[in-house]
This record gives structure tokens, sequence and C-alpha cells, in this order.
């Protein structure tokens, strides 16, 4: 009989854990359901402010860009309008040199 009592008590006492080990399950599930709504009503807040959050991220932005000195905008113009007038003239030898051959090629014909 005492030994039927021990058994008893022990699956009294798994019982009980397992009851304790559930109810910390729920209250933790609870607490984590209550987190999510707040931080949804928190999303559901700002969505408005997406635009000023927007503006607020650009003036930030801005503030890392490394603006060029005037000598650095100079030499850079300088330099693109070099290539495009070279090209420009490689460009129109060019047109004139094929011009040239196809009236070589149809004053014989």
């Amino acid at each position: 009989m005492a030994k039927k009592d021990k058994k008893n008590t022990a699956d009294e006492k798994e019982k009980s854990e397992k009851s304790v080990k559930l109810e910390k399950a729920e209250n933790t599930a609870e607490k984590k359901d209550k987190k999510d709504k707040k931080k949804s009503e928190k999303t559901e807040k700002k969505e408005p402010n997406k635009v000023a959050k927007w503006f607020k991220d650009l003036r930030i932005e801005f503030k890392k860009v490394v603006w060029p000195t005037k000598k650095t905008v100079i030499d850079n113009t300088s330099v693109v309008l070099a290539v495009v007038a070279a090209s420009a003239v490689l460009v129109g030898l060019l047109d004139s040199g094929f011009l040239a051959l196809m009236r070589l090629i149809y004053q014989q014909g």
C-alpha cells in the first residue's frame, strides 16, 4: 500500500509540474500576443508619418554626400567636353571618308 501511495504522489507531482509548464507556456504566449498587438498598433500609428520620415532620411543622406569642389567640377567638365569634341571630329572624318568612297563607287557605275 505504501508503494501505491508513493506512485500516486509521484504521478500527482508529474501532473502538477506539467500543468505548471502549460500555464507558463500559455502566459508566455499571451505576453507575445500582447507585444505583437503593441507593435502593430505602433506601426499603424507611424504609417501616416511615412512621408515625413522619408524627408528626414533624405536630409540625413544629403549630409553624408561629399560635394565636389569648384576646381573638380571644372576639370571634369573640361575632360568631358574634350572627349565629345574629339568624338565629333572622328565621326565627321569617318563620314567624309565614307561619302568620298560612295562617290567613287557610283561614278564608275
